[in-house]
C-alpha cells in the first residue's frame, strides 16, 4: 500500500489547505486559517463543496484533536514517554489555584497518585527535587512523573481551584 499523500495548497489571505485522500477515496481537508482557527472537512467525491462533514475548530480544539490522533506529537505538557510506561508532564499552577501558597506536602501527591513532583519551574529557573515544605506559587510549572493514571491524578489534584 503506498504512503498517504498530503497535498498542500496556499489560500491567499486565508491560510493553507491540507488534503489527504484516504484508501476509501474519501478526502479529509484541513484549512489552517491565519488566525489559528482550523476548518475540518470530509467529502466523498472530487467536489470539495460537497462536504459531508464540516467542523470549525478553535486553535485549542485543533491541538486537542492532534493530541488525540498522535498523542506524542508536540503536546507542550508532555515531556517524555518511555518503554517503562512512565511519562513526565508539566502542570501550571494558576494564581487562583487552591495550591497557590500551599506546600507540596499538602498535596499528598505521591500517596494519592503514585506520581512524583521532580522539579518546579519558577520564573527563569528550575528548582529540582523540591521537598514537602516547598511552597507553590501562581505561575509555577510543576514537573510530574509517573504512570499515565498517576499523572492524570496529579493534574486533577494540581488543577483544583
Amino acid at each position: 500500500m503506498p504512503a498517504p499523500r498530503l497535498r498542500t495548497t496556499p489560500l491567499p489571505g486565508i491560510g493553507v489547505q491540507y488534503e489527504l485522500t484516504t484508501r476509501a477515496q474519501d478526502t479529509l481537508s484541513v484549512i489552517a486559517h491565519r488566525d489559528g482557527i482550523r476548518t475540518l472537512n470530509v467529502h466523498h467525491d472530487e467536489d470539495p463543496d460537497s462536504a459531508g462533514l464540516s467542523l470549525r475548530l478553535t486553535a485549542a480544539e485543533a491541538l486537542s484533536l492532534t493530541d488525540a490522533l498522535l498523542p506524542n506529537h508536540n503536546n507542550p505538557n508532555l515531556l517524555h514517554t518511555s518503554d517503562f510506561g512512565l511519562l513526565a508532564e508539566r502542570v501550571t499552577i494558576t494564581g487562583t489555584s487552591y495550591w497557590n501558597g500551599r506546600t507540596l506536602g499538602e498535596t499528598h501527591m505521591r500517596t494519592e497518585t503514585g506520581a512524583s513532583i521532580v522539579a518546579v519551574l519558577r520564573r527563569s529557573h528550575a528548582i529540582p527535587s523540591p521537598g514537602p515544605e516547598f511552597r507553590l506559587r501562581g505561575r509555577d510549572t510543576v514537573i510530574v512523573i509517573g504512570t499515565r493514571e498517576g499523572v492524570d491524578g496529579a493534574h486533577d489534584i494540581l488543577e483544583r481551584k
